[in-house]
């Protein structure tokens, strides 16, 4: 049976925001399982995160892996019963337990929903994978470009005459993975709290992904979206809705969809009465390159320079570096330096229960005695990994068949 629970906490770990005094178990992997763990932890929950001896392939330094921040790190390895044991130690204590495995690996592991929410029936028990826990591909490896492909979400990007093109691993991975696993979460917590019984959240790529796609399924149905690229409003086959060349290599973004706001537009861009009519969709196609002519005069500051303040919904494309001194973003916050990393604030904001970036990204086993003893876990392995010098368990390898998502 659980130990403590959300409602005996012994020294909660410093946190603050709506979900402190959450307790929760990651057991680390790559990709969209971390971030959410990173959303739950910026949130205020207190987040251990289970690291392997040995590490990932794929890790980034662990200084600067940013989704490792405002969590705290053990080391156990997961392939022997003194590990185990640990770990089932901590799902006694937790309110929730994020894994991304591929389907099976945590049972034979010893540490799968049967065995956890047997120690601990309140237990929230996230799964997240790329296929899901069923199906005729829930045993392939994969990673998010393969997710969205199959999802009809990729096949929505790029040029008309051109391939499809992935917008980084942000569509399938986090949008479509990570925060649905996070709502989730968030969504049996809440039944556990008020019912008094865990469950299983099974959050895969393509379900949340094609969940994305809703709207555009809507107008699909009823006619007005063309199942292809560039040949609709928001996908780049309007010419008031998409990104145009400057002089100098750069690129404007533009969103005039309202009459009004089209109005300014065209007015701040300098285009004569005689220009091509929005609403005569023959002449699109005039009108884009009319549009393009007059953004390639200029360099991309000029334009910026132009629009600055209007209601014409044009902005500047910025680099991920330059994006940290625009100056709406600073004027929020929106980016924060801690400990020497510029990253992105927590988000969203809240009124009451404020969060912040309160830890650097964890390094593995650092934290072992804190949780130990945050938790009342004294039987967590307490000694040094051969040639590391981090607390944890001897090194035997990674767990079978990890990961189902990248």
């Amino acid at each position: 049976m659980a130990e403590g629970g959300a409602g005996a906490r012994a020294a909660a770990a410093p946190g603050a925001g709506p979900l402190a005094g959450v307790r929760v178990v990651e057991l680390a992997g790559i990709g969209p399982g971390p971030f959410a763990a990173m959303t739950l932890a910026d949130l205020g929950a207190d987040v251990v995160r289970v690291d392997r001896p040995g590490g990932h392939a794929l890790s980034a330094a662990p200084e600067t892996e940013l989704t490792n921040r405002n969590k705290r790190s053990v080391v156990l390895d997961l392939k022997s019963p003194e590990g185990v044991e640990a770990a089932l130690t901590l799902v006694d204590r937790a309110d929730v337990l994020i894994e991304g495995y591929r389907p099976g690996v945590a049972e034979r592991l010893g540490v799968g929903p049967e065995a956890c929410l047997a120690r601990n029936s309140r237990l929230v028990y996230g799964r997240m994978t790329g296929w899901g826990q069923d199906g005729p591909l829930a045993d392939r490896a994969g990673h998010d470009i393969g997710y969205i492909a199959v999802t009809g979400a990729l096949g929505m990007t790029g040029p008309a005459d051109g391939r499809p093109v992935a917008p980084a691993n942000l569509l399938g991975d986090y949008a479509g993975g990570s925060l649905y696993l996070v709502i989730g979460v968030l969504a049996a917590l809440h039944h556990a709290r008020a019912a008094g019984e865990g469950q299983v959240v099974d959050a895969a790529i393509v379900d949340g992904t094609s969940h994305l796609t809703t709207m555009i399924q809507g107008l699909l149905a009823a006619g007005v979206w063309q199942d292809g690229r560039e040949t609709n409003l928001l996908d780049g086959g309007c010419p008031f809705y998409g990104t145009y060349a400057t002089s100098d290599g750069g690129f404007m973004a533009v969103g005039a969809l309202e009459p009004k706001f089209y109005e300014e537009f065209i007015r701040l861009l300098g285009l004569p009465d005689e220009a091509p009519r929005r609403d005569d969709l023959a002449a699109w196609g005039a009108l884009r390159e009319a549009i393009a002519a007059r953004f390639a005069a200029r360099t991309r500051a000029e334009w910026t320079e132009v629009f600055e303040g209007s209601d014409a919904c044009v902005a500047p494309v910025l680099s991920l570096t330059e994006a940290h001194t625009h100056p709406h973003l600073t004027a929020r916050g929106t980016f924060v330096e801690h400990e020497g990393l510029t990253q992105p604030a927590p988000a969203p904001r809240f009124s009451a229960t404020p969060t912040a970036v309160t830890r650097p990204p964890a390094l593995p086993g650092a934290h072992t005695a804190e949780v130990a003893r945050d938790w009342n876990a004294p039987g967590l392995p307490g000694t040094s990994l051969p040639g590391t010098g981090l607390p944890g368990t001897s090194p035997s390898g990674t767990p079978e068949g990890d990961q189902s998502t990248p």
